[in-house]
């Protein structure tokens, strides 16, 4: 399965990168996470430290031990990016780049990068799109990622180490916390819960891929058992919903009525989006297993029991 050299998750206290981890332990992977807001200690067999990405003291110790780097952290969206890219270029790209530069004295063995399927096509010409698509970023936030994607890809060469970046559609699930502007099936959802209107940017027919996250991990974890999965891959459904579908959807799963209050759609709004796995499914056998039914159902099942 996964290398059992220990596993290195930069950023990895977000959704998708929490979800990995608690999967990877559970595989007898010794599993380290680096964050700036991780409570340090070991968790559910997890290693938790706090700190910047680009701090050398303590990222080379981890380095030194650590087979496999995963790098998740970001700290934008494409909404609250817009306007601001000093801020995406500031707290994302330059950490990332120092973070290279202490690499390059201990490479890892492997490296994956988690970009973005959702931003970096812009409007792609035809869909699904796949990873030929060329990329065409909207907001400072997927340009910010499409940079990184480079970074990342010049590092790995002269390091001459194989990199493996992933570009996730919509991701959504249990676990998912609250993100002003992300995350729009558990936004709609706790608005569902708690009756309360909620301001859509963009039209009815605007189209996403939404991807249970189960699904995705086992994604990432069926490359992390290939020995060739050195390249991009998107990860998604590879089916387009449109913003109406999830309405009426999640009005059918909650019985509840959702107030929409309609707002025009922004500069940073791609129109429509959804992804070509194809080249994920060939080198691993993967598919989605969870329909987006299923999971918006799960998803409240886990909302409605869960603490206020």
């Amino acid at each position: 399965m996964a290398p059992r050299k220990p596993i290195l998750l930069i950023g990895g206290t977000g959704f998708f990168g929490l979800a990995l981890a608690r999967a990877l332990a559970g595989t007898r992977n010794e599993v380290h996470i680096l964050s700036r807001t991780a409570q340090p200690g070991i968790h559910n067999g997890i290693t938790f430290h706090r700190g910047s990405q680009d701090n050398a003291s303590i990222v080379e110790p981890l380095l030194a031990r650590a087979g496999t780097v995963i790098h998740l952290a970001s700290t934008t969206t494409p909404g609250l990016s817009a306007g601001r890219s000093s801020v995406d270029a500031i707290e994302n790209l330059l950490p990332a780049a120092r973070l290279m530069e202490i690499m390059a004295a201990r490479p890892p063995e492997r490296l994956f990068f988690v970009s973005t399927g959702g931003a970096i096509y812009g409007n792609p010409e035809y869909l699904p799109v796949d990873e030929t698509h060329p990329s065409h970023p909207l907001s400072s936030h997927a340009a910010g990622k499409a940079a990184l994607e480079g970074f990342f890809s010049s590092f790995a060469h002269c390091a001459g180490i194989p990199l493996t970046i992933l570009r996730p559609s919509n991701l959504y699930g249990p676990g998912q916390t609250l993100r002003n502007g992300f995350g729009l099936v558990r936004t709609l959802l706790d608005k569902a819960r708690r009756g309360k209107t909620f301001e859509l940017w963009g039209e009815d027919s605007t189209v996403r891929d939404y991807l249970f996250i189960d699904d995705a991990v086992d994604a990432v974890i069926a490359l992390l058992g290939s020995a060739r999965c050195e390249g991009t891959y998107n990860l998604g459904a590879g089916i387009g919903t449109t913003t109406d579908e999830l309405l009426t959807l999640m009005s059918h799963v909650t019985q509840c009525s959702l107030e929409v209050i309609r707002k025009p759609a922004r500069k940073v709004d791609v129109r429509a989006v959804y992804l070509d796995c194809t080249r994920l499914e060939r080198l691993t056998g993967w598919k989605p297993k969870i329909d987006l039914e299923q999971g918006i159902r799960r998803t409240w099942q886990w909302l409605v029991t869960s603490p206020t």
